[in-house]
């Protein structure tokens, strides 16, 4: 092996979630690595020292077709597994070794549809692991990969270089806040808005809201109903600097999203909070075989509708949305207090 393609399209927290294969592929084989996504990812692999080239794509993979059959692949690894990685196979008349993971959808849709459970107990890391295993590699046990725009990686950013700019230009705080990453895709995976004051308003410790423009609006109402101690910067930063606010945090707060994924990248202590997803499916936060678990998951249990989707929905299906609106608040918020920080 000289050349490898491996392929994740999106998105944030599945692409940070490829970065193990990523450094193992790169480390023990000594390949030139390249990496084919979307180009709104881009951010999260451009500084990444395993990987060689990155192809970007806006919808389709015949964008890049032509130069990906000019680089004569010895293996592509299918981190995707979908229509477009298909796409590319055919593109590339099936010449490279091809390389894919077992995505497990009988066992989801037994799960989401009968609660019927026979996923195994397998992390998706560890599946993706298991799709390089005939090449020789193992894992390394060493957790995901986030990297600065630019050199070294975010993990190794001096407060000078960005919590003091953010500090002055967005009132962060200088240490021991909590980052809360209030947003989610599906509004099934995200806690009501009121749920998310209650638990601000029991923390007296510094909170920073993270999210997305979508999020600015409400960022702002649960800042000016929670107190002073909660400041917003949802909308307000790009993607590494959010990575970066999570980095210095002493403890984080989100939904199933790829902000989850991004801090446990930094071994972050976590607060997840599950609504229509589960753990189950093999996507909690991932620290590695050689770290400590630091994460602490918070769901309903016992609800026969759920899980009702292995991505999410923009509404309840069911009406009642009791897998958020049932959340234990007081428990969550007493697990950040006795955290320690």
């Amino acid at each position: 092996m000289k050349k490898i393609l491996v392929i994740r399209f999106s998105s944030i927290g599945d692409i940070v979630l490829t970065t193990p294969v990523v450094r193992c592929l790169k480390q023990q084989l000594g390949v030139e690595l390249h990496y084919l996504t979307k180009r709104q990812y881009l951010p999260l692999l451009e500084s990444n020292p395993n990987v060689d080239r990155i192809f970007t794509i806006e919808k389709n993979a015949s964008e890049v077709l032509p130069a990906l059959r000019s680089e004569g692949y010895d293996c592509v690894v299918d981190l995707h597994k979908n229509l477009r990685s298909l796409q590319v196979r055919f593109g590339l008349s099936f010449k490279p070794k091809w390389l894919t993971f077992n995505k497990l959808n009988i066992e989801k849709w037994l799960l989401t549809a009968l609660k019927i459970n026979r996923l195994p107990n397998v992390h998706i890391v560890d599946r993706y692991m298991e799709s390089v295993k005939p090449l020789g590699v193992k894992n390394d046990g060493l957790g995901l990969d986030l990297f600065e725009s630019g050199s070294p990686p975010i993990g190794n950013w001096k407060p000078s270089k960005v919590t003091d700019t953010l500090t002055a230009n967005c009132q962060l705080p200088t240490a021991n806040y909590v980052a809360f990453a209030i947003g989610a895709q599906y509004h099934t995976k995200r806690l009501p808005t009121a749920k998310i004051i209650e638990i601000c308003t029991a923390i007296s410790q510094p909170i920073v809201l993270l999210g997305g423009k979508e999020e600015a609006e409400e960022g702002e109402k649960i800042a000016a109903k929670s107190g002073g101690h909660v400041t917003n910067l949802c909308g307000k930063l790009s993607l590494h600097e959010s990575a970066a606010v999570l980095r210095e945090a002493a403890l984080v707060i989100t939904h199933d999203t790829g902000m989850m994924h991004i801090a446990a990248a930094f071994q972050k202590r976590i607060l997840s909070i599950w609504g229509n997803t589960v753990p189950a499916f093999g996507m909690y936060p991932y620290y590695g075989t050689v770290n400590p678990d630091q994460n602490t998951s918070f769901q309903v249990e016992g609800l026969s509708c759920r899980p009702c989707s292995k991505i999410g929905h923009q509404a309840c299906p069911k009406g009642h949305f009791r897998c958020m609106n049932d959340q234990d608040v007081e428990k969550i918020a007493n697990a950040a207090t006795l955290s320690g920080f």
